[in-house]
């Protein structure tokens, strides 16, 4: 069995350093590159496509509110039709930034607060999910399973890519567990990698209250920009290669 690793990749900005990009991506088998919304910037985003294409590792967009002050942590109320213009923008910025070093972006995943937002906002998931397939549809987009996001994209002939988190808690109806609140995010490079399996082999996770969900996913998400993220993704691959899970992009 396959499963495709991402991660949240090109979120340095100008003089600020956040992650190490060149190691994520030697673990992980798909970039979520952020688009300058959140994070990033030009040059973090060719330098991130120019590693990726050499490693074969998958290039998505990592679109987001308009959100630099917040890192797209904040739920924004934006007209739907500037919010899909503002996926058509970041998606087109990072696809001649990808072409222009030999990759390709095959697919999209939203960032932060518009990622949860979408998980129940019909009218941003909708917007979200016509931008994409205005540029391409060709293009997966990745979500939380059960989303509205999800279920427009595959009823607007989008692939419709299902994800876990490894590091971010669960609550008992499937969703993330938020920032603010305590044990949302995970450190334990160890119990990390037990979930890892968990997810994928057994298609679920265990939640914050103790109870067990479903969880019938495509993708895992091992976070960059948290301390000690590296031996997260590192132990998450050894966990992985020794239960003979192979990790590959879901992504063509």
């Amino acid at each position: 069995m396959s499963i495709d690793l991402n991660s949240d990749i090109g979120e340095s900005f100008g003089a600020w350093t956040l992650g190490d990009d060149a190691a994520m991506l030697g673990l992980v088998s798909s970039a979520n590159v952020a688009c300058g919304f959140h994070a990033g910037d030009a040059s973090t985003a060719r330098r991130v496509c120019r590693i990726a294409a050499a490693g074969s590792v998958a290039v998505g967009a990592h679109v987001s509110y308009r959100d630099l002050a917040g890192f797209g942590r904040r739920f924004l109320d934006v007209d739907p039709v500037t919010l899909a213009d503002e996926v058509v923008y970041q998606l087109g910025a990072l696809q001649a930034i990808a072409r222009a070093e030999g990759a390709e972006v095959t697919y999209v995943k939203p960032h932060g607060a518009l990622y949860n937002a979408i998980v129940h906002h019909e009218t941003q998931a909708r917007a979200v999910v016509e931008g994409v397939a205005s540029v391409s549809p060709a293009l997966a987009v990745l979500g939380l399973p059960g989303s509205a996001f999800l279920r427009l994209a595959g009823e607007r002939g989008l692939r419709a890519v299902a994800e876990g988190f490894v590091d971010r808690a669960y609550l008992p109806d499937g969703t993330l567990v938020p920032r603010s609140q305590e044990g949302a995010v995970l450190h334990d490079p160890a119990a990390i990698a037990a979930r890892a399996v968990r997810m994928a082999e057994g298609r679920e996770v265990v939640a914050l209250d103790g109870s067990t969900i479903a969880l019938d996913v495509e993708s895992l998400c091992v976070h960059g920009d948290t301390p000690g993220a590296v031996a997260i993704a590192r132990a998450v691959r050894e966990v992985l290669d020794a239960a003979s899970v192979a990790v590959a992009p879901f992504a063509p």
